[in-house]
């Protein structure tokens, strides 16, 4: 399905019934990258699916910020009278759920960031190296974003208010500290390190986190 947000033209699914929970993917990535997932959610949740701007069937060559991306969720939410709305971001999608959640605290029940970042220095050096080589080589926007953005605050952080639980995998691309920053940043947040993972090994295409959101939300 499509809609139009904030001058953009999003793809989007809703699949199975329930309370509703948003998934937003991650860096030049697509609402299939929660397949396995949302297929063993579909009996509890209505899962909506939403390509982010630029990327699956999403509208193409509009600007690339996170703070865009943040007001394009608003505004589906919004347009879809979606209520009691509960959030899981991964990576760019825990980035833009962060925001959304800090500007918006009245519209998010409860949220699930995966491998988010409050900046690019919360990357681990190694793999800024790798992302800063391949841009030189391609001028890649979606490695660009990642380079130059985002920018939030500890304050911005101390605005989200709903419960909110927060993942990384042992063996992240996003530095131990910077995810405890998080953690520590946002009021009564609860912290899980998945052993033996990678940034998104329990994520891309795995039913790996059924019963931790199940607990959760």
């Amino acid at each position: 399905m499509k809609i139009k947000v904030n001058g953009v033209i999003l793809n989007y699914e809703v699949i199975g019934h329930g309370k509703p929970l948003l998934f937003l993917h991650g860096n030049n990535e697509d609402l299939y990258t929660f397949d396995s997932l949302t297929e063993s959610l579909k009996e509890h949740y209505a899962c909506y699916l939403v390509d982010s701007r630029n990327q699956g069937k999403s509208e193409k060559n509009v600007p690339l910020h996170y703070e865009d991306m943040s007001v394009d969720i608003y505004e589906f939410v919004l347009k879809l009278k979606i209520k009691n709305l509960n959030i899981f971001g991964f990576s760019d999608g825990a980035i833009i759920g962060m925001i959304l959640a800090s500007k918006h605290p009245e519209i998010v029940n409860k949220l699930v960031l995966a491998g988010g970042s409050l900046n690019p220095e919360g990357i681990k050096k190694k793999h800024v190296k790798m992302m800063e080589n391949e841009y030189k080589e391609t001028k890649d926007p979606f490695i660009e974003l990642m380079l130059t953005e985002p920018h939030i605050t500890d304050h911005e952080l101390h605005k989200i208010t709903c419960p909110t639980l927060i993942l990384a995998g042992e063996h992240d691309v996003i530095k131990d500290i910077h995810t405890k920053k998080i953690h520590q940043n946002i009021s009564g947040s609860k912290l899980i390190i998945i052993q033996e993972h990678t940034h998104e090994s329990y994520i891309m295409h795995s039913n790996y986190l059924k019963e931790i959101i199940r607990n959760f939300i």
